[in-house]
């Protein structure tokens, strides 16, 4: 800790010179602008948990000091309490590594909600619209309710920095169809990829067992804080030699007793808890009940 109290405080001096000593900054502030590709001034304080923080544009602030612990359940972005859900429906983000079962939820999602609740989803691709395709030839929903985006880039800047590119779709969906519940899946990426509040109300990271038993103890913001975790393809745990047991223990330690489903979504194994969770949030958030 002694390392990450220093440099806050390396910032605080970066502060105070550039207060007093502005041609000393002046190049170093139009250098970060101009990789932003931002022509105006950054602001930046000092979050509650004692990062720099800054924004561009007044896009989502972010910080660029390293992350010294892979975060707390209980720690975690709350949801936002001045959303208005008369101007976009509550919004389920689901995150996760490539090739996990990210647009296999979102199909089954789909199915198991769409009788009795007004839904839309969004889905991104950095350069293709596969998955969006991929729920339109499934039939997940009427193909009108789903758009596809492709973000050009890093998925996570789509869920968490620049936001915009989502929030456009799922605002129109959300009025056309007058949307109980969105669906917002990015593309396939990091352990610390993890959605914006100000994107999604409630938030699922989904991992699969392929890639390891040690996946859920490697942590990361999206297993650490999600709302809900999603250990999914159990039935490949004997081919490619993962203990479930080892899974269990470690995403209950490492997310501190925050929720998590063993699933086979595929064969909609775990998909119904799924769903509880989800509607759960919903009713807590909206004030309505479950249809």
């Amino acid at each position: 800790m002694a390392s990450q109290s220093h440099q806050v405080q390396d910032h605080h001096d970066d502060d105070h010179k550039h207060d007093h000593h502005h041609h000393h900054h002046d190049h170093h502030h139009q250098t970060h602008d101009h990789s932003h590709g931002d022509s105006t001034e950054t602001t930046s304080w000092v979050g509650p948990d004692g990062k720099v923080y800054h924004s561009h544009d007044g896009l989502a602030p972010h910080s660029h000091e390293p992350i010294y612990s892979p975060g707390y359940f209980s720690r975690r972005a709350p949801p936002l309490v001045t959303r208005d859900f008369r101007e976009r429906g509550f919004t389920v983000g689901i995150g996760g590594p490539v090739g996990t079962g990210k647009t296999a939820l979102m199909l089954a999602l789909c199915q198991f909600l769409r009788d009795k609740y007004s839904l839309a989803a969004v889905t991104n691709d950095i350069f293709t619209k596969e998955d969006g395709e991929f729920l339109v030839k499934h039939g997940a929903l009427p193909e009108e309710r789903i758009r596809a985006v492709e973000t050009g880039g890093c998925p996570h800047a789509a869920i968490r920095e620049d936001i915009s590119i989502n929030l456009g779709p799922l605002e129109e969906l959300s009025n056309l169809y007058k949307a109980d519940i969105l669906l917002c899946e990015s593309g396939g990426d990091n352990l610390a990829a993890n959605f914006s509040r100000e994107l999604a109300d409630y938030i699922i990271y989904i991992i699969d067992v392929s890639g390891g038993d040690k996946i859920p103890r490697k942590g990361g913001p999206g297993i650490t804080q999600a709302d809900l975790l999603v250990i999914n393809k159990t039935d490949l745990a004997q081919a490619v030699g993962a203990d479930l047991t080892v899974m269990e223990r470690d995403a209950l330690r490492m997310r501190d007793g925050g929720p998590f489903v063993f699933a086979q979504v595929k064969h909609g194994v775990g998909v119904e808890e799924i769903v509880n969770h989800i509607l759960q949030a919903w009713e807590v958030a909206s004030g309505n009940k479950r249809h």
